[in-house]
């Protein structure tokens, strides 16, 4: 890609400039990384090798590791290596594919958030019709809109960010590149542009969220007229979800729903969202439920049995 100036790369702030701190940082992050793609791909085999695979919600869960799992790697190793580094750059071509895919995979991971919360309230409000409304063939087709809606999502911002020019400073306030710190150093007027990210970003976030918000109230008050049992299985698995798209959501907002500008906040915010988050995704979908906890002892167990024999018959 040719850039529109004379800008070939951008210089990343960072988090810190103090090397005590990088140290810390460069621990604390890599530890968060390995953590995430361990836990994300012990769901993944978890569910695709147990009978989790045919029930619509952990259908569902398998796609939101998968989708963590590049999503996350679309900041986290830059982020990583620069920690390291004295002088954090970037390239323009990566810091376009950083945008892309930043809010690419970001938008399916709230398409697929919103998925799960329409799977536990058919479950729960429907659960008579709940096999003909959530069928293999429909949940197949949800994450297909899952997909298209992160590209319809994501291919306006890359195009947009290619038509900035750039050919002042090209030092970027972040760890990352994204939209708002790009249009703060291109030479042009981007008012219009940052108009354009807060509705395609922060309005589409906000509706979805509100989206969100009534289905589960209506499951709280649905669950009135269960038992017991019934209530306690049924929060445990929506407790574990609303708690998921708090954690994601609640910074997402702070970063675009908002006028188009950059705040000193934006880096504490947006680790919440790029790491923090789906890091603890595959503790709070297993901690408290028992379906996963017990599939995970199956499937590993298998494994460990497994590998115990073939040794013994060597």
């Amino acid at each position: 890609m040719s850039t529109k100036g004379n800008v070939t790369e951008f210089i990343l702030f960072g988090l810190s400039d103090d090397p005590n701190t990088q140290l810390f940082c460069f621990i604390f992050f890599f530890f968060c990384y390995i953590s995430l793609l361990t836990g994300n791909l012990v769901i993944l085999i978890s569910i695709h090798f147990s009978h989790l695979f045919n029930q619509p919600m952990y259908y569902f869960l398998s796609h939101l590791s998968s989708v963590d799992i590049y999503y996350t790697s679309s900041v986290t190793p830059k982020l990583i290596q620069n920690l390291l580094t004295k002088r954090k750059t970037i390239s323009y071509d990566y810091c376009l594919f950083q945008i892309f895919s930043m809010h690419f995979f970001g938008s399916i991971e709230v398409f697929i958030l919103t998925a799960m919360a329409l799977d536990r309230y058919v479950a729960i409000c429907k659960p008579l019709h709940y096999m003909v409304i959530m069928s293999r063939k429909k949940c197949n087709l949800l994450v297909l809109v899952a997909w298209a809606g992160g590209a319809a999502h994501s291919f306006p911002q890359l195009s947009m960010t290619l038509k900035l020019p750039f050919c002042g400073p090209n030092e970027i306030d972040h760890y990352f590149c994204d939209i708002f710190p790009l249009l703060k150093i291109a030479c042009t007027d981007t008012y219009m542009s940052g108009v354009l990210v807060v509705l395609n970003s922060g309005i589409i976030a906000l509706v979805i969220f509100v989206i969100l918000f009534v289905s589960y109230a209506i499951i709280l008050w649905t669950l009135r007229t269960h038992s017991a049992e019934g209530r306690r299985k049924a929060l445990s698995t929506c407790g574990s979800h609303f708690t998921v798209v708090v954690l994601f959501f609640v910074p997402a907002f702070f970063s675009y729903v908002r006028p188009p500008t950059t705040y000193s906040e934006d880096k504490v915010f947006a680790l919440f969202y790029t790491i923090i988050a789906p890091m603890f995704n595959p503790l709070i979908y297993t901690l408290r439920n028992t379906e996963m906890k017990n599939a995970m002892r199956k499937v590993w167990c298998q494994k460990i049995l497994g590998k115990g024999n073939l040794n013994q018959l060597h």
